[in-house]
């Protein structure tokens, strides 16, 4: 069991889900956002509930950064975790 990188985990999975959010920061700053939310919503046999408000720059500049923050630190936690495991199976007498 090979180990990985806290930081490089980190920064992928940071910019992945900062990355998803910033896609739907430019549907909502696009106007397309109703479109997508209600079409996903009744795929999934959904009557849509929820409205889309106006575009706001601070709320968007905070999900988006804030999501990528989160997911930098799933990603840390996951590659920390990951390697205690790795090195627990390294040093095991039995493997």
């Amino acid at each position: 069991m090979s180990r990985i990188d806290p930081i490089g985990t980190g920064l992928t999975i940071g910019i992945l889900v900062g990355g998803a959010h910033l896609g739907w920061v430019a549907l909502v700053a696009t106007g397309a956002a109703p479109w997508v939310m209600n079409l996903v919503f009744r795929l999934h046999f959904i009557r849509p509930p929820f409205e889309i408000d106006g575009f706001d720059p601070s709320v968007a500049a905070f999900l988006v950064g804030l999501t990528a923050a989160s997911g930098f630190t799933l990603g840390w936690l996951f590659a920390a975790i990951w390697n205690g495991i790795a090195d627990l199976r390294a040093s095991a007498p039995f493997r």
